[in-house]
């Protein structure tokens, strides 16, 4: 039973000594607590006292607190990770990079060890997952590096709940599909589209209908994995779908499969657009390309993913307009089979690029044909102004699309050793990748070359991924080098960009080529060159780390 002061079980005095704090311990004595630590009765130092006891008093009543709402669930144990952490070394270098120091590098840091196969220590995730709330762009390179425990971590936290679906593994089993967000359930179908691509489509076959349309699409992308004339019936009927998005997607991906009914409809298109011409020039037969772009856009082409276009709607960056018929040339001919032209010529990739092309009397711009006599072709030599060469253009920027989307190394490489894009130095950029590795640095080296004008190298090498090695790096020092010895404030802002570029993406082995600079620069060499030598030598000794 308690009594007047609050002693009892669940008093034990604490109103009395409340009363004993509001009054002062010289108005009022603290109440006697027997349990209390003998000592504080009797040396004069109330206040003391009352203190000692009444600290003893909160632990005994948060000790006995029982908690609401019952037991509290447990946390799952984290799961036993596979992968070996880093290094030591490596683990203090990343913990520099997330202080701030060389903070850019982080991407590259996190890519190379996954590539690795080692995983971030877990003292570090959190500051890790923290960062990737804020980064969206880091997201995919945290959750390869993170390991099992990065995901389990990210359960924990709402805020870092980002990380789960982010990577290959979705956190969960099969009920994912069922009760998982938008990014799980996306990471979920990847991973089954890798290892059985029927069972995929089949449970995404079963909620289609139900499933909002920005779901839709992401769900629908995951066909890139595993495509196969298998997905033909599905992604034909999402031709059909009321979502723009998912009709673009489901085009998209049957242009890229071999075989499909899809490539045949687009042949028989392109077919009707690009005709092979024999004819007589200077006394010699030669074959030309006789182009007719699309007179009109029908329903069909609508319903195949070739948008409407109207005259002077699409203006490349830095070009001229481009007429509606040409633009859906373009269109045509990206999401045709390159091996339509390989069997309708009887030529390589590389002679056909190289045939010379001519307008068809009315065709785009209703110019007359080429002269017969003119020499042209791939080499470049008709007139820049020539209505031929635009239509050879059309029918080149296609090529280069197609190319891409079929990752067709070949094609790729006719099109850079033709000769005949050197006007779209941002499209043969964007071939790079579809090239064989051993072949990009020297490709992507004569790219910048050609290229005239600062704002369009900068754009090139913005396309460009690292590393640099090779003839690139090494055209990427010249240039800076050449940049430097001119000194005049245009190139300085040449520099300063580049610079910018080269931290992340230049091999780190080009350090003493840009050492030479700066010491012939001596005080007059750019900030910039410095910090990105200091940069390249942090990401050197990274690897290094990474690699021990």
């Amino acid at each position: 039973m308690t009594g007047p002061h609050g002693n009892g079980p669940h008093g034990n005095g604490w109103s009395a000594h409340v009363t004993a704090a509001l009054l002062g311990t010289e108005r009022r004595d603290p109440p006697v607590l027997p349990e209390a630590p003998a000592g504080g009765e009797g040396t004069g130092d109330k206040a003391g006292r009352l203190l000692d006891q009444a600290a003893l008093l909160t632990v005994r009543r948060r000790a006995g607190r029982v908690p609401s709402g019952g037991a509290p669930v447990p946390v799952a144990l984290a799961p036993v990770e596979d992968a070996p952490v880093v290094p030591a070394p490596a683990a203090a270098r990343l913990r520099r990079i997330l202080r701030g120091e060389h903070a850019r590098v982080l991407p590259e840091w996190l890519d190379a060890a996954s590539a690795r196969g080692l995983r971030v220590p877990a003292q570090l995730l959190p500051d890790l997952l923290e960062r990737g709330r804020g980064d969206r762009a880091l997201r995919p390179s945290i959750a390869r590096a993170a390991g099992r425990r990065g995901v389990w971590l990210a359960l924990q936290n709402t805020d870092w709940a980002y990380l789960v679906g982010s990577g290959d593994d979705p956190g969960g089993g099969p009920e994912v599909w069922e009760t998982g967000t938008r990014n799980r359930r996306v990471a979920y179908l990847t991973g089954l589209r890798g290892t059985d691509p029927e069972r995929a489509r089949d449970l995404l076959r079963e909620t289609w209908a139900k499933e909002p349309a920005p779901d839709r699409a992401a769900f629908l992308a995951t066909f890139a994995h595993g495509l196969s004339l298998d997905d033909e019936e599905f992604l034909e009927a999402a031709l059909e779908d009321r979502g723009k998005d998912v009709r673009q997607i489901a085009s998209d991906l049957l242009a890229r499969l071999p075989g499909s009914a899809y490539g045949e409809r687009m042949a028989a298109r392109a077919r009707a657009c690009l005709a092979p011409e024999i004819r007589t020039v200077r006394g010699r037969e030669q074959t030309w390309i006789k182009v007719d772009p699309p007179p009109a856009h029908d329903e069909e082409m609508a319903r195949d993913g070739i948008p409407f276009h109207p005259a002077g709607s699409f203006v490349p960056r830095g070009g001229r307009p481009v007429g509606a018929r040409s633009a859906w040339l373009r269109e045509v001919l990206s999401r045709t089979p390159l091996a339509t032209w390989t069997e309708l010529f009887g030529l390589p990739p590389i002679e056909i690029v190289c045939l010379p092309i001519s307008a068809a009397a009315g065709g785009s711009g209703g110019s007359s044909p080429q002269n017969e006599n003119a020499v042209a072709g791939g080499s470049g030599g008709s007139s820049p102004q020539s209505e031929s060469e635009a239509d050879g253009h059309d029918v080149h920027v296609g090529w280069a699309r197609a190319a891409l989307t079929q990752q067709d190394a070949g094609w790729a490489r006719a099109l850079f050793k033709g000769g005949v894009m050197v006007d779209e130095p941002e499209a043969l950029a964007n071939l790079l990748p579809v090239l064989p590795e051993a072949e990009r640095d020297a490709a992507a080296a004569d790219l910048i070359r050609w290229v005239r004008g600062e704002i369009d190298l900068l754009r090139v090498l913005e396309r460009v991924p690292g590393p640099w090695t090779g003839a690139l790096a090494a055209a990427v020092v010249a240039i800076l080098t050449a940049a430097a010895e001119r000194g005049t404030r245009r190139e300085e802002h040449l520099i300063n960009q580049l610079c910018r570029l080269a931290q992340e993406r230049l091999d780190p082995a080009a350090a003493p080529r840009l050492d030479a600079l700066a010491a012939e620069a001596g005080a007059a060499v750019p900030r910039t060159v410095t910090d990105l030598i200091d940069t390249l030598r942090f990401r050197d000794e990274m690897l290094k780390e990474l690699s021990s």
